[in-house]
């Protein structure tokens, strides 16, 4: 990889588990803090495996599969304070993790029993959004707060946060997306997007999207922009670190590019080899960003084969964990569906409401039966 160019990702760690140099980047770091990303990104495989699973049995409605994305959501994790505030993509299962999110408010978003229902005040993650591209306004809108309070309240400490938004190629398409960069760069907002590059846009490839790197949309609106391995856990955490310092510090918002691939489908309902040759899954497979970081630890016998089986024990109990969870998660009264839409509802949503309760009350007929 040539270092000099920037429309190169920066690397720290190479598809086959090895260190390498950065003229700019390093990664600086224990052995625990790599021991605790590997177990992250293989808790975080094992709920997708899952909940893939758990969709194909009936059991959710729906499942956006993140299986190779997980490598910069680990360095994403390894750099967030307590009071910086969240805005993932509803792939970032990884980061919900780490944020703390229980199994059942996860689960029950996919079920259809619950409205992401996290406490987002208190973990400092917000709902998912379903809607392609409306939360990095969201997140601008938190950063542009944030930056009000600490004007006036510079000692608090809870105030030297970060607003973190993670976005797909796809939506960087939106105008929304745009109008959030916009509103970012005019404020200088304390605002890190990540641009999550993982070259589908459902089926269409990032270049029918974009004539040039994502990365480099950033410098239209006067901030920084650069370009990272998504699949590198180390260099994720290095830029993210170096993203979260800058705008931090007061000195406005970055854009980062993860660089990554999606390897299963959009979400369950999708089916990839319509659209994509297997060849480039699996010329992607091979950068995996899991393996890459276990060859590492394995070289370095920062773990060994018996550390291995443990976790896949462990994992095995999580598996075990996640299905029990969702089977016994219950269902949400459709009234509360209606009721926390809105504080107050207008007469054409209370119509609604009636509508829907009175024909869940009443019994079919014979005709419908047959």
């Amino acid at each position: 990889m040539d270092s000099d160019d920037p429309t190169q990702p920066i690397q720290l760690l190479t598809p086959d588990g090895r260190l390498v140099e950065h003229p700019q980047f390093r990664w600086e770091g224990s052995d625990e803090q790599l021991v605790t990303m590997l177990r992250q990104m293989r808790r975080g495989r094992r709920l997708d495996i899952e909940g893939a699973a758990l969709q194909r049995h009936g059991e959710l409605g729906l499942w956006p599969p993140m299986m190779g994305q997980e490598g910069y959501q680990a360095g994403a994790a390894a750099v967030l304070t307590p009071q910086d505030m969240v805005f993932a993509t509803y792939r970032d299962q990884l980061l919900a993790l780490a944020r703390g999110v229980g199994l059942p408010e996860l689960l029950a978003l996919w079920r259809g029993s619950g409205l992401s229902r996290w406490d987002s005040a208190t973990l400092q993650l917000a709902p998912y959004s379903l809607i392609i591209g409306s939360h990095p306004l969201h997140a601008v809108g938190y950063a542009m707060g944030i930056a009000y309070d600490k004007a006036h309240h510079p000692d608090d400490r809870a105030n030297d946060a970060v607003s973190f938004v993670c976005y797909g190629d796809g939506a960087s398409s939106q105008g929304d997306t745009s109008e959030a960069l916009v509103f970012a760069a005019a404020y200088r907002a304390p605002v890190v997007f990540c641009c999550v590059n993982n070259q589908w846009a459902i089926s269409e490839p990032t270049a029918v999207q974009a004539p040039i790197p994502l990365y480099q949309r950033a410098f239209g609106f006067g901030i920084p922009g650069i370009r990272v391995d998504g699949n590198d856990p180390l260099a994720s955490q290095a830029v993210l670190g170096w993203a979260f310092e800058h705008a931090r510090s007061g000195k406005g918002p970055v854009l980062v590019e993860a660089l990554t691939y999606r390897m299963g489908p959009h979400t369950t309902s999708d089916d990839p080899t319509k659209y994509r040759p297997a060849e480039l899954t699996e010329q992607w497979r091979a950068k995996d960003p899991i393996d890459r970081l276990q060859k590492l630890l394995l070289r370095r016998q920062i773990i060994d084969q018996g550390w291995l089986d443990v976790m896949d024990a462990e994992l095995d109990d999580f598996g075990a964990q996640i299905r029990t969870t969702c089977h016994e998660l219950p269902d949400t009264p459709v009234e509360e569906v209606f009721d926390n839409v809105v504080a107050h509802p207008g007469l054409d949503l209370l119509e609604q409401r009636a509508e829907t309760l009175g024909w869940i009350a009443t019994p079919p007929s014979e005709g419908d039966r047959a």
